[in-house]
């Protein structure tokens, strides 16, 4: 079960929505609803979290780039809202890396004939795992001190529970904002 909400800053405290993600596809879809929901530029959070499996918060300061905290990228990587949050900036990855068309090996093998290789990674036990940059870490990815100027620390944002959403609100003086559409 997952949960998505928008709490954008206004002049008169939180104002909170709830959002539907069926129509997000990417990072910037993201940004794009999060801004709408706060015509003066205003700090807007988006908040989402996956019950009993990870968290997210995405940042919004104007037209300012996103900023992200993932509470656990493996959990959110089997998610397809989280696989939104986790871009390859954020993981580190080189996006460029698989789009070379002359980086690629193209042996022959890629018509269905068994690579040497393959046959070494089944001989050693063989998942054909290679450690390579496309592995998601476990454990929180991003920025922990997202939320610091607004009153929750990095300790406190890596220590919350899987009800994240609602701790945080608590924290900035927004649950019954939240609640509201919860």
């Amino acid at each position: 079960m997952y949960f998505a909400a928008l709490l954008a800053r206004t002049e008169d405290g939180w104002k909170a929505s709830d959002t539907e993600l069926d129509d997000v596809e990417t990072l910037s879809d993201l940004a794009d609803l999060a801004r709408e929901s706060s015509p003066d530029e205003d700090t807007v959070l988006v908040l989402i979290e996956q019950e009993d499996a990870w968290f997210g918060v995405v940042r919004l300061d104007g037209e300012d780039d996103p900023r992200i905290y993932v509470s656990d990228a493996a959990a959110a990587a089997r998610s397809s809202y989280g696989e939104i949050l986790l871009t390859d900036e954020l993981l580190g990855r080189d996006p460029d890396a698989g789009d070379d068309l002359d980086a690629l090996d193209l042996d022959g093998t890629e018509d269905g004939e068994p690579d040497e290789d393959e046959d070494e990674d089944e001989a050693d036990g063989g998942d054909g795992a290679t450690g390579s940059a496309d592995a998601v870490p476990h454990g929180p990815v991003g920025d922990p001190q997202i939320l610091d100027d607004l009153g929750v620390s990095e300790k406190e944002l890596r220590l919350m529970s899987t009800e994240a959403v609602t701790e945080i609100a608590e924290s900035l003086g927004a649950s019954e904002t939240l609640e509201t559409v919860r």
